[in-house]
């Protein structure tokens, strides 16, 4: 079923090079849209293929490290959302965030708003069943800054899908990862207790999603090197496991090619950091200049109000509050009644 899905057909890629490669095109993309459209003039100077662009423009690395920001942002968003949100909603709304920016840049569409659309649609497609008005109570705005928040995502939705390519179906490592335990549980009499392997494996799972490894790997792929990696901190071997339960003994080749898949993935995890919280300030502060700056090319979204800065919303619904209350005590005060 999966090698028939659109996930592998178009979402699955060669390497990490053809990653880099379709991230600078959507940054070199945006840039020429921007130069075309002569707008802002700031940006006149602006070429393609030029060594000195504008300083407020942010290169191919230093969007990577805005989406790595906040899609940490979208898990921890997601891991405290109430009700509680299933794991394959939370890999699916993470998938959603990567596919959207590997064809298109932050300095275009602000990734907060994008990380929130993400989610809410990942609710929908897999049937986790929250009301609009549930999911921005997950917000920590106020009710007018949470109907602002409901307001962009809703603006959003169709652009996200469409920018999907209406591939909507994302298959996770999860439903393998079980089929890897009950096949140990059943046919493998050699590990006792499977579930010793659960805690540290779930860790694994977390890990490699903030990765590539969705775009690079299968989920089976990906469930099974969560097994492996999780025996082997357990002083567990596995590879009887690989070679006769899976079938590989006889084909070198498939084995070698499935090992190297799993030593590569490890080392998309070894690698991966976090930007620091000083560079992600910096480079914020470049992300909202841009936006600013008026670089929407698609004026038919609200894109520039509301969401420039994290804490834009709660601040202007606290400035609306205040000056409701104020009217509203003007009001009383002429016509000796509440409002």
């Amino acid at each position: 079923m999966y090698y028939s899905s659109t996930q592998w057909r178009h979402w699955t890629f060669r390497g990490e090079e053809e990653l880099a490669r379709r991230r600078a095109e959507a940054n070199h993309k945006f840039l020429g849209k921007a130069v075309a459209s002569g707008k802002p003039p700031a940006f006149a100077a602006a070429r393609l293929k030029v060594q000195q662009t504008d300083p407020a423009l942010l290169e191919p690395h230093e969007e990577l490290a805005i989406c790595k920001y906040y899609e940490k942002r979208l898990l921890d968003f997601c891991a405290v959302f109430k009700p509680a949100m299933p794991r394959s909603v939370v890999g699916t709304a993470c998938m959603y965030f990567k596919r959207f920016y590997l064809n298109n840049s932050v300095m275009e569409y602000h990734p907060r708003i994008i990380m929130l659309t993400c989610a809410f649609l990942a609710c929908k497609v897999d049937e986790f069943n929250v009301s609009s008005a549930q999911f921005v109570g997950n917000l920590r705005e106020s009710p007018l800054g949470q109907e602002k928040a409901l307001e962009q995502i809703l603006e959003y939705e169709l652009l996200l899908i469409q920018q999907l390519n209406f591939h909507l179906i994302v298959h996770n490592p999860y439903r393998p990862f079980e089929g890897f335990l009950i096949d140990l549980k059943t046919r493998y009499p050699r590990l006792e207790n499977p579930e010793v392997l659960r805690k540290t494996a779930d860790d694994f799972l977390s890990r490699v999603a903030l990765t590539d490894a969705y775009l690079l790997f299968t989920p089976s792929q990906i469930a099974l090197t969560a097994i492996l990696s999780s025996g082997s901190r357990a002083g567990i071997s596995m590879e009887s496991y690989l070679s006769e339960n899976l079938i590989l003994k006889e084909n070198r080749t498939s084995l070698a090619s499935l090992l190297d898949d799993l030593k590569c993935m490890k080392n998309l995890i070894k690698k991966y950091e976090l930007p620091r919280p000083e560079e992600i300030a910096a480079l914020k502060q470049k992300l909202e200049k841009c936006h600013s700056l008026e670089l929407s090319l698609n004026t038919s979204l609200k894109k520039r109000k509301g969401y420039e800065d994290d804490d834009y919303v709660a601040k202007r619904a606290k400035m609306d509050e205040i000056t409701a209350e104020v009217n509203s005590k003007a009001i009383a005060g002429t016509e000796s009644s509440s409002i």
